[in-house]
Protein backbone atom coordinates (compact mmCIF):
# COMPACT_ATOMS: atom_id res chain seq x y z
CA UNK A 1 0.00 0.00 0.00
CA UNK A 2 1.28 3.06 -1.04
CA UNK A 3 1.48 5.92 1.38
CA UNK A 4 1.48 9.46 0.31
CA UNK A 5 3.16 12.22 2.29
CA UNK A 6 0.71 15.23 2.43
CA UNK A 7 3.16 18.42 3.10
CA UNK A 8 1.11 21.15 4.84
CA UNK A 9 2.61 24.62 4.28
CA UNK A 10 1.76 26.81 7.37
CA UNK A 11 1.31 30.47 6.32
CA UNK A 12 4.52 32.40 7.07
CA UNK A 13 3.91 34.66 10.10
CA UNK A 14 5.34 38.32 9.53
CA UNK A 15 6.38 41.06 12.10
CA UNK A 16 3.49 44.07 11.46
CA UNK A 17 5.32 47.30 10.22
CA UNK A 18 5.00 50.38 11.41
CA UNK A 19 2.63 52.24 10.14
CA UNK A 20 3.73 55.52 8.33
CA UNK A 21 2.22 57.40 11.16
CA UNK A 22 4.12 55.53 13.59
CA UNK A 23 7.34 56.76 11.76
CA UNK A 24 6.53 59.61 11.65
CA UNK A 25 6.09 60.24 15.04
CA UNK A 26 8.92 58.34 16.08
CA UNK A 27 11.15 60.39 13.71
CA UNK A 28 9.67 63.80 15.15
CA UNK A 29 10.08 62.17 19.01
CA UNK A 30 14.00 62.08 18.19
CA UNK A 31 14.63 65.53 16.70
CA UNK A 32 12.74 67.08 19.04
CA UNK A 33 14.81 64.94 22.20
CA UNK A 34 17.81 67.32 20.43
CA UNK A 35 18.32 70.83 22.15
CA UNK A 36 18.14 73.78 19.70
CA UNK A 37 21.35 75.05 21.12
CA UNK A 38 22.98 71.71 19.98
CA UNK A 39 21.60 72.49 16.45
CA UNK A 40 22.80 75.85 16.66
CA UNK A 41 26.08 74.89 18.01
CA UNK A 42 26.94 72.40 15.09
CA UNK A 43 25.57 75.15 12.45
CA UNK A 44 27.69 77.85 14.26
CA UNK A 45 30.58 75.30 13.80
CA UNK A 46 30.62 75.72 10.05
CA UNK A 47 32.58 78.93 10.77
CA UNK A 48 35.35 76.66 12.37
CA UNK A 49 34.98 74.54 9.26
CA UNK A 50 35.55 77.32 7.09
CA UNK A 51 39.05 78.06 9.01
CA UNK A 52 40.42 74.64 9.30
CA UNK A 53 39.47 74.11 5.42
CA UNK A 54 41.71 77.16 4.54
CA UNK A 55 44.55 76.27 6.77
CA UNK A 56 44.47 72.43 5.03
CA UNK A 57 44.07 73.43 1.80
CA UNK A 58 46.22 76.62 0.49
CA UNK A 59 49.89 75.10 1.82
CA UNK A 60 49.08 72.37 -0.70
CA UNK A 61 47.70 74.68 -3.74
CA UNK A 62 50.60 76.24 -3.76
CA UNK A 63 52.75 72.84 -4.75
CA UNK A 64 49.86 71.91 -7.40
CA UNK A 65 51.75 71.81 -10.84
CA UNK A 66 49.43 74.02 -12.31
CA UNK A 67 49.43 76.82 -9.89
CA UNK A 68 53.35 76.33 -10.23
CA UNK A 69 53.06 76.90 -13.88
CA UNK A 70 50.59 79.35 -13.86
CA UNK A 71 52.39 81.96 -11.69
CA UNK A 72 55.99 80.46 -12.00
CA UNK A 73 58.02 79.01 -9.55
CA UNK A 74 57.22 80.55 -6.48
CA UNK A 75 60.16 81.58 -3.90
CA UNK A 76 60.30 80.68 0.00
CA UNK A 77 59.32 84.16 0.78
CA UNK A 78 56.50 84.29 -2.04
CA UNK A 79 55.01 81.13 -0.54
CA UNK A 80 54.77 82.09 2.86
CA UNK A 81 53.33 85.51 1.42
CA UNK A 82 50.37 83.64 -0.19
CA UNK A 83 50.14 81.63 2.92
CA UNK A 84 49.73 84.03 5.50
CA UNK A 85 48.34 87.45 3.87
CA UNK A 86 44.68 86.44 4.65
CA UNK A 87 45.87 86.38 9.06
CA UNK A 88 47.03 90.09 8.52
CA UNK A 89 43.67 91.11 7.69
CA UNK A 90 42.44 88.60 10.15
CA UNK A 91 43.89 90.13 12.93
CA UNK A 92 42.94 94.03 11.93
CA UNK A 93 39.14 92.77 11.94
CA UNK A 94 39.48 90.36 15.03
CA UNK A 95 40.43 93.39 16.86
CA UNK A 96 37.54 95.31 15.93
CA UNK A 97 34.71 91.72 16.01
CA UNK A 98 34.45 91.91 19.66
CA UNK A 99 32.72 95.57 19.54
CA UNK A 100 30.86 94.97 16.43
CA UNK A 101 29.82 91.61 18.41
CA UNK A 102 28.28 94.02 21.27
CA UNK A 103 26.64 96.60 19.17
CA UNK A 104 24.91 94.49 16.46
CA UNK A 105 24.86 91.08 18.05
CA UNK A 106 27.07 87.93 18.29
CA UNK A 107 25.09 86.10 15.15
CA UNK A 108 25.03 89.29 12.47
CA UNK A 109 29.06 89.64 13.18
CA UNK A 110 29.73 85.71 12.11
CA UNK A 111 27.08 86.14 9.02
CA UNK A 112 28.84 89.56 8.05
CA UNK A 113 31.88 87.79 8.59
CA UNK A 114 30.65 85.25 6.06
CA UNK A 115 29.61 87.17 3.44
CA UNK A 116 33.29 89.06 3.51
CA UNK A 117 34.94 85.86 3.45
CA UNK A 118 32.97 84.35 0.45
CA UNK A 119 33.24 87.08 -1.93
CA UNK A 120 37.09 87.11 -0.83
CA UNK A 121 37.30 83.45 -1.66
CA UNK A 122 35.48 83.84 -5.23
CA UNK A 123 38.19 86.64 -5.78
CA UNK A 124 40.64 84.38 -4.95
CA UNK A 125 38.97 81.28 -6.75
CA UNK A 126 39.20 83.21 -10.18
CA UNK A 127 42.30 84.47 -9.90
CA UNK A 128 44.61 85.18 -13.13
CA UNK A 129 47.34 86.94 -11.15
CA UNK A 130 49.12 86.75 -8.48
CA UNK A 131 47.89 90.06 -7.21
CA UNK A 132 44.25 89.22 -7.78
CA UNK A 133 44.87 85.96 -5.73
CA UNK A 134 46.57 88.58 -2.78
CA UNK A 135 43.39 90.82 -2.75
CA UNK A 136 40.79 87.92 -2.78
CA UNK A 137 42.78 86.03 0.50
CA UNK A 138 43.41 89.31 1.88
CA UNK A 139 39.69 89.98 1.88
CA UNK A 140 38.63 86.86 3.11
CA UNK A 141 40.74 87.55 6.10
CA UNK A 142 38.55 90.10 7.04
CA UNK A 143 35.88 87.89 7.11
CA UNK A 144 37.50 85.28 8.83
CA UNK A 145 38.74 87.27 11.52
CA UNK A 146 35.05 88.53 12.18
CA UNK A 147 33.54 85.36 12.27
CA UNK A 148 36.16 83.07 14.37
CA UNK A 149 36.47 85.67 16.87
CA UNK A 150 33.03 85.53 18.05
CA UNK A 151 32.35 81.75 17.63
CA UNK A 152 33.31 80.72 20.93
CA UNK A 153 31.63 83.49 22.63
CA UNK A 154 28.54 82.85 21.11
CA UNK A 155 28.65 79.08 22.04
CA UNK A 156 29.65 79.69 25.67
CA UNK A 157 26.73 81.85 25.87
CA UNK A 158 24.34 79.82 24.55
CA UNK A 159 25.50 76.41 26.15
CA UNK A 160 23.86 75.50 29.63
CA UNK A 161 27.34 75.60 32.70
CA UNK A 162 26.99 71.51 32.67
CA UNK A 163 27.56 71.29 28.74
CA UNK A 164 29.81 73.95 27.93
CA UNK A 165 33.15 72.48 27.67
CA UNK A 166 32.09 69.36 25.12
CA UNK A 167 29.78 71.81 23.03
CA UNK A 168 32.54 74.44 22.76
CA UNK A 169 34.76 71.21 21.47
CA UNK A 170 32.55 71.29 18.77
CA UNK A 171 33.76 73.66 16.68
CA UNK A 172 37.49 72.26 16.93
CA UNK A 173 35.75 68.67 15.69
CA UNK A 174 34.87 70.80 12.78
CA UNK A 175 38.05 72.78 12.56
CA UNK A 176 39.94 69.36 11.74
CA UNK A 177 36.67 68.04 9.49
CA UNK A 178 37.98 71.12 7.71
CA UNK A 179 41.29 70.33 7.76
CA UNK A 180 41.39 67.25 6.53
CA UNK A 181 38.80 68.07 3.53
CA UNK A 182 41.24 70.58 2.77
CA UNK A 183 43.93 67.53 2.72
CA UNK A 184 42.25 65.37 1.01
CA UNK A 185 40.60 67.57 -1.50
CA UNK A 186 43.49 69.20 -2.81
CA UNK A 187 44.95 65.35 -3.07
CA UNK A 188 41.95 64.55 -5.30
CA UNK A 189 42.26 67.60 -7.81
CA UNK A 190 46.56 67.60 -7.25
CA UNK A 191 46.46 65.47 -10.74
CA UNK A 192 43.99 67.70 -12.40
CA UNK A 193 46.20 68.78 -15.56
CA UNK A 194 44.39 72.46 -15.34
CA UNK A 195 43.09 75.30 -12.98
CA UNK A 196 40.50 73.46 -12.38
CA UNK A 197 43.27 71.63 -9.71
CA UNK A 198 43.61 74.16 -7.14
CA UNK A 199 40.49 76.28 -8.43
CA UNK A 200 37.99 74.31 -7.41
CA UNK A 201 39.24 73.56 -3.19
CA UNK A 202 38.94 78.14 -3.28
CA UNK A 203 35.67 77.85 -4.76
CA UNK A 204 34.45 75.26 -2.09
CA UNK A 205 35.07 78.00 0.68
CA UNK A 206 32.89 80.54 -1.09
CA UNK A 207 29.96 78.23 -0.87
CA UNK A 208 30.42 76.92 2.34
CA UNK A 209 30.72 80.41 3.73
CA UNK A 210 27.34 81.33 2.33
CA UNK A 211 25.38 78.89 3.47
CA UNK A 212 27.17 79.89 6.91
CA UNK A 213 25.51 83.49 6.21
CA UNK A 214 22.34 82.13 5.16
CA UNK A 215 21.77 80.52 8.33
CA UNK A 216 22.97 83.47 10.52
CA UNK A 217 20.75 85.36 8.99
CA UNK A 218 17.55 83.37 8.76
CA UNK A 219 16.20 83.20 12.45
CA UNK A 220 17.72 79.56 12.62
CA UNK A 221 19.88 80.83 15.60
CA UNK A 222 18.24 82.78 18.10
CA UNK A 223 20.23 85.74 20.05
CA UNK A 224 22.50 84.59 22.89
CA UNK A 225 20.33 85.52 25.69
CA UNK A 226 23.36 86.89 27.77
CA UNK A 227 23.48 89.33 24.96
CA UNK A 228 20.37 90.15 25.07
CA UNK A 229 20.14 91.44 28.80
CA UNK A 230 23.64 93.36 28.06
CA UNK A 231 21.74 95.40 25.25
CA UNK A 232 19.08 95.87 27.91
CA UNK A 233 15.89 93.90 25.36
CA UNK A 234 14.81 91.92 28.76
CA UNK A 235 11.64 90.85 27.18
CA UNK A 236 13.29 88.88 24.95
CA UNK A 237 16.01 86.65 27.37
CA UNK A 238 13.06 84.06 28.38
CA UNK A 239 12.18 83.62 24.58
CA UNK A 240 15.44 82.98 23.62
CA UNK A 241 16.00 80.06 26.09
CA UNK A 242 12.81 78.68 24.77
CA UNK A 243 14.17 79.10 21.19
CA UNK A 244 16.98 77.34 22.26
CA UNK A 245 15.15 74.54 24.24
CA UNK A 246 16.82 75.18 27.58
CA UNK A 247 14.94 73.63 30.36
CA UNK A 248 12.87 76.19 32.72
CA UNK A 249 15.20 74.72 35.60
CA UNK A 250 18.47 75.35 33.95
CA UNK A 251 17.47 78.68 32.41
CA UNK A 252 16.32 80.12 35.76
CA UNK A 253 19.27 79.17 36.94
CA UNK A 254 21.63 80.47 34.33
CA UNK A 255 19.33 84.06 34.67
CA UNK A 256 20.06 84.28 38.16
CA UNK A 257 23.74 84.44 37.99
CA UNK A 258 23.10 86.65 34.50
CA UNK A 259 21.47 89.15 36.73
CA UNK A 260 24.04 89.75 39.09
CA UNK A 261 26.45 90.36 36.51
CA UNK A 262 24.34 92.28 34.80
CA UNK A 263 24.71 95.26 37.27
CA UNK A 264 28.59 95.52 36.63
CA UNK A 265 28.38 95.48 32.77
CA UNK A 266 25.60 97.97 32.71
CA UNK A 267 28.03 100.74 34.13
CA UNK A 268 29.85 100.69 30.79
CA UNK A 269 26.66 101.38 28.82
CA UNK A 270 26.83 104.20 26.70
CA UNK A 271 30.92 104.73 27.30
CA UNK A 272 32.81 105.50 24.39
CA UNK A 273 34.07 102.00 22.73
CA UNK A 274 38.03 103.23 23.51
CA UNK A 275 36.33 103.53 27.09
CA UNK A 276 34.59 99.78 26.94
CA UNK A 277 38.30 98.72 25.28
CA UNK A 278 40.07 99.81 28.62
CA UNK A 279 37.81 97.85 30.86
CA UNK A 280 39.86 95.03 29.84
CA UNK A 281 42.89 96.52 31.74
CA UNK A 282 40.78 97.98 34.75
CA UNK A 283 41.60 96.65 38.49
CA UNK A 284 40.10 93.27 38.47
CA UNK A 285 40.37 92.41 35.43
CA UNK A 286 43.55 93.02 33.69
CA UNK A 287 45.85 89.85 35.34
CA UNK A 288 42.62 87.75 33.47
CA UNK A 289 43.25 89.65 30.16
CA UNK A 290 47.24 89.48 30.09
CA UNK A 291 46.85 85.68 30.45
CA UNK A 292 44.41 84.84 27.88
CA UNK A 293 46.72 86.71 25.65
CA UNK A 294 49.67 84.86 26.74
CA UNK A 295 47.62 81.54 25.97
CA UNK A 296 46.83 82.76 22.45
CA UNK A 297 50.18 84.15 21.29
CA UNK A 298 51.86 80.48 23.04
CA UNK A 299 49.45 78.42 21.24
CA UNK A 300 50.08 79.61 17.94
CA UNK A 301 54.10 79.64 18.89
CA UNK A 302 53.42 75.62 19.83
CA UNK A 303 53.93 75.35 15.67
CA UNK A 304 50.45 73.72 14.92
CA UNK A 305 49.85 75.96 11.75
CA UNK A 306 52.87 75.83 10.84
CA UNK A 307 53.16 71.71 10.78
CA UNK A 308 49.25 72.43 9.50
CA UNK A 309 49.87 74.84 6.57
CA UNK A 310 53.27 73.17 5.48
CA UNK A 311 52.50 69.63 6.21
CA UNK A 312 53.26 68.31 2.98
CA UNK A 313 56.59 70.19 2.92
CA UNK A 314 57.22 68.61 6.69
CA UNK A 315 56.63 65.40 5.23
CA UNK A 316 58.94 65.88 2.16
CA UNK A 317 61.34 66.96 4.58
CA UNK A 318 61.27 64.06 6.48
CA UNK A 319 61.34 61.58 3.65
CA UNK A 320 58.13 61.55 1.47
CA UNK A 321 59.37 62.97 -1.74
CA UNK A 322 56.84 62.32 -4.05
CA UNK A 323 53.56 65.12 -3.99
CA UNK A 324 51.06 62.14 -3.64
CA UNK A 325 52.36 60.72 -0.49
CA UNK A 326 52.96 64.30 0.93
CA UNK A 327 49.59 64.99 0.22
CA UNK A 328 48.20 62.16 1.83
CA UNK A 329 50.38 61.40 4.41
CA UNK A 330 48.96 65.23 5.30
CA UNK A 331 45.41 63.49 5.11
CA UNK A 332 46.32 61.26 7.80
CA UNK A 333 47.42 63.89 10.14
CA UNK A 334 43.95 65.26 9.49
CA UNK A 335 42.00 62.04 10.36
CA UNK A 336 43.80 61.81 13.34
CA UNK A 337 42.95 65.70 14.31
CA UNK A 338 39.52 63.72 13.87
CA UNK A 339 39.71 60.91 15.96
CA UNK A 340 41.60 62.88 18.26
CA UNK A 341 38.73 66.16 18.31
CA UNK A 342 36.15 63.31 18.62
CA UNK A 343 37.73 61.63 22.19
CA UNK A 344 37.56 65.33 23.17
CA UNK A 345 34.32 65.53 22.84
CA UNK A 346 33.14 62.74 25.28
CA UNK A 347 35.38 63.93 28.26
CA UNK A 348 35.96 67.84 27.70
CA UNK A 349 34.22 68.51 30.80
CA UNK A 350 35.56 65.90 33.22
CA UNK A 351 39.20 66.68 32.13
CA UNK A 352 39.03 70.04 33.47
CA UNK A 353 40.92 72.99 32.18
CA UNK A 354 44.32 73.06 34.16
CA UNK A 355 45.37 69.48 33.16
CA UNK A 356 44.98 69.35 29.01
CA UNK A 357 47.14 72.77 29.11
CA UNK A 358 49.93 71.65 31.30
CA UNK A 359 50.38 67.67 30.41
CA UNK A 360 49.71 69.17 26.57
CA UNK A 361 51.95 71.32 26.50
CA UNK A 362 55.01 68.74 28.02
CA UNK A 363 53.21 66.11 24.99
CA UNK A 364 54.05 68.87 22.24
CA UNK A 365 56.73 70.61 23.79
CA UNK A 366 58.72 67.56 24.07
CA UNK A 367 57.61 65.99 20.51
CA UNK A 368 58.97 69.19 18.92
CA UNK A 369 62.33 69.12 20.88
CA UNK A 370 63.09 65.65 19.70
CA UNK A 371 62.44 66.19 16.46
CA UNK A 372 64.69 68.99 16.51
CA UNK A 373 66.75 66.52 18.22
CA UNK A 374 66.98 64.28 15.47
CA UNK A 375 67.45 66.78 12.72
CA UNK A 376 70.17 68.71 14.44
CA UNK A 377 71.98 65.32 14.56
CA UNK A 378 71.09 63.87 11.57
CA UNK A 379 69.43 61.19 12.19
CA UNK A 380 67.07 61.86 9.71
CA UNK A 381 68.99 60.65 6.95
CA UNK A 382 68.40 57.44 7.93
CA UNK A 383 65.53 54.99 7.33
CA UNK A 384 64.42 54.82 11.00
CA UNK A 385 64.97 58.54 11.90
CA UNK A 386 62.95 59.25 9.38
CA UNK A 387 59.86 57.23 10.26
CA UNK A 388 60.86 58.68 13.81
CA UNK A 389 59.82 62.38 12.77
CA UNK A 390 56.71 61.32 11.07
CA UNK A 391 55.42 59.59 13.70
CA UNK A 392 56.28 62.53 16.40
CA UNK A 393 54.79 64.56 13.97
CA UNK A 394 51.32 63.01 14.40
CA UNK A 395 51.94 62.62 18.17
CA UNK A 396 52.34 66.46 18.10
CA UNK A 397 49.17 67.14 15.77
CA UNK A 398 47.42 64.48 17.68
CA UNK A 399 48.24 66.01 21.66
CA UNK A 400 47.75 69.58 20.28
CA UNK A 401 44.40 68.50 19.00
CA UNK A 402 43.26 66.98 22.00
CA UNK A 403 44.53 69.39 24.65
CA UNK A 404 45.34 72.77 23.51
CA UNK A 405 43.25 73.57 20.73
CA UNK A 406 39.92 74.25 22.65
CA UNK A 407 41.01 74.42 25.96
CA UNK A 408 42.73 77.49 25.51
CA UNK A 409 39.86 79.38 23.79
CA UNK A 410 37.59 78.25 26.90
CA UNK A 411 39.69 79.66 29.24
CA UNK A 412 40.43 82.90 27.63
CA UNK A 413 36.23 82.95 28.00
CA UNK A 414 35.85 81.56 31.28
CA UNK A 415 38.19 84.03 33.02
CA UNK A 416 36.60 87.45 31.85
CA UNK A 417 33.12 89.02 33.09
CA UNK A 418 30.19 89.47 30.62
CA UNK A 419 31.31 93.17 30.00
CA UNK A 420 34.72 92.53 28.66
CA UNK A 421 34.28 88.91 27.12
CA UNK A 422 33.73 89.41 23.92
CA UNK A 423 36.16 92.41 23.95
CA UNK A 424 38.74 90.26 25.47
CA UNK A 425 38.84 87.01 23.17
CA UNK A 426 39.04 89.67 20.54
CA UNK A 427 42.14 90.98 21.30
CA UNK A 428 43.12 87.61 22.73
CA UNK A 429 42.36 86.59 18.99
CA UNK A 430 43.75 89.21 17.34
CA UNK A 431 47.31 88.52 19.02
CA UNK A 432 46.83 85.10 18.28
CA UNK A 433 46.39 86.44 14.10
CA UNK A 434 49.19 88.79 14.55
CA UNK A 435 51.81 85.37 16.09
CA UNK A 436 50.17 83.33 13.58
CA UNK A 437 51.14 85.44 10.56
CA UNK A 438 54.49 85.81 11.58
CA UNK A 439 54.95 81.81 12.36
CA UNK A 440 53.39 81.04 8.47
CA UNK A 441 55.30 83.53 6.97
CA UNK A 442 58.75 82.84 8.51
CA UNK A 443 58.25 78.92 8.67
CA UNK A 444 59.20 77.88 4.58
CA UNK A 445 62.24 80.46 5.53
CA UNK A 446 62.92 79.56 8.71
CA UNK A 447 63.06 75.63 7.04
CA UNK A 448 65.28 76.70 4.12
CA UNK A 449 67.97 78.36 6.50
CA UNK A 450 67.94 75.45 9.19
CA UNK A 451 66.28 71.96 9.52
CA UNK A 452 65.90 72.20 13.44
CA UNK A 453 66.00 75.35 14.23
CA UNK A 454 62.04 76.05 14.11
CA UNK A 455 61.55 72.40 15.80
CA UNK A 456 63.48 73.40 18.91
CA UNK A 457 61.65 77.06 18.89
CA UNK A 458 58.35 75.69 19.09
CA UNK A 459 59.33 72.89 21.44
CA UNK A 460 61.03 75.65 23.96
CA UNK A 461 57.64 77.86 23.47
CA UNK A 462 55.56 74.96 24.63
CA UNK A 463 57.45 73.75 27.41
CA UNK A 464 57.89 77.20 28.83
CA UNK A 465 53.81 77.68 28.83
CA UNK A 466 53.21 74.58 30.31
CA UNK A 467 55.34 75.78 33.18
CA UNK A 468 53.66 78.92 33.21
CA UNK A 469 50.24 77.58 33.72
CA UNK A 470 51.62 75.07 36.56
CA UNK A 471 52.07 78.20 38.43
CA UNK A 472 48.92 80.66 37.48
CA UNK A 473 46.05 78.86 35.19
CA UNK A 474 43.12 78.30 37.87
CA UNK A 475 40.54 75.54 37.42
CA UNK A 476 37.54 76.84 35.94
CA UNK A 477 35.86 73.76 34.98
CA UNK A 478 32.29 73.12 36.46
CA UNK A 479 31.62 76.95 37.26
CA UNK A 480 28.72 79.27 35.53
CA UNK A 481 30.95 81.87 33.61
CA UNK A 482 29.16 84.60 36.26
CA UNK A 483 29.78 82.86 39.44
CA UNK A 484 33.60 82.51 38.02
CA UNK A 485 33.95 85.58 37.24
CA UNK A 486 32.41 86.85 41.30
CA UNK A 487 34.68 84.15 42.80
CA UNK A 488 38.00 85.27 40.65
CA UNK A 489 36.99 89.35 41.75
CA UNK A 490 36.51 88.22 45.17
CA UNK A 491 39.51 86.58 45.80
CA UNK A 492 42.21 89.51 46.78
CA UNK A 493 45.87 89.52 45.59
CA UNK A 494 47.39 89.88 49.53
CA UNK A 495 45.25 86.05 50.41
CA UNK A 496 47.48 84.60 47.12
CA UNK A 497 50.23 86.12 48.64
CA UNK A 498 49.68 84.87 52.23
CA UNK A 499 49.54 81.40 51.16
CA UNK A 500 52.90 81.59 48.95
CA UNK A 501 54.29 83.00 52.37
CA UNK A 502 52.43 80.20 53.95
CA UNK A 503 50.72 82.13 56.91
CA UNK A 504 46.92 83.09 57.30
CA UNK A 505 45.80 86.38 55.36
CA UNK A 506 44.54 89.54 56.77
CA UNK A 507 40.62 90.24 56.87
CA UNK A 508 40.00 91.22 53.16
CA UNK A 509 37.17 94.02 52.17
CA UNK A 510 35.77 92.32 49.75
CA UNK A 511 34.17 95.42 47.90
CA UNK A 512 37.52 96.17 47.02
CA UNK A 513 37.93 95.94 43.40
CA UNK A 514 41.51 94.87 43.74
CA UNK A 515 43.23 93.58 40.79
CA UNK A 516 43.83 90.13 40.58
CA UNK A 517 47.24 88.71 39.17
CA UNK A 518 47.79 85.53 37.41
CA UNK A 519 48.98 84.02 40.49
CA UNK A 520 45.90 84.71 42.44
CA UNK A 521 43.82 83.04 39.47
CA UNK A 522 45.52 79.54 40.21
CA UNK A 523 44.89 79.77 44.24
CA UNK A 524 41.69 81.38 43.99
CA UNK A 525 39.86 77.32 44.40
CA UNK A 526 41.71 76.51 47.29
CA UNK A 527 42.80 79.95 48.79
CA UNK A 528 42.39 80.51 52.94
Amino acid sequence: MNMETVQVHLPRRRLPLPSSETLRRLKKFRLNTIPQYIWCTVFTALGGYLWGYDTGSIGPITLMPDFVARFGPISATIQGLVVSCILITASIAAFAAGTLADRISRIYTIGIGAIIFAVGSAIAASAVSLGQLFAGRCLAGVGEGLFTSVLTVYVTEIAPTASRGRLVTMTQLFNVLGIASGYFICYGTVKVPSSFSWRFPLAMQAFTSSVLALGMFSGMCPHSPRWLMHVGRLDEVDIAWAKLGVSRAEAEKEAEAMVREQAAANASRGRPWYRRAQDMFRKGVAGRTMFGVFLMAMQQMSGIDAVLYYAPVLFAQAGLSETEASFLASGVSGLLNIVAVVVVQLFADKWGRRGPMIGGGVVIGSAMLLMGILYASGANDAPAGRWAIIVLIYIFVVGFVATWAVTCRIVVAEVQPIKTRNAASSLSQCVSWAVNWTIAFSTPLFLARSGSGPYFLFGSCSLLTAAVCMVVQPETKGLSLEDLDRELIDTPWRKAMAKLKGRASDPVDLADDGDIPLQEMSSQKDGP
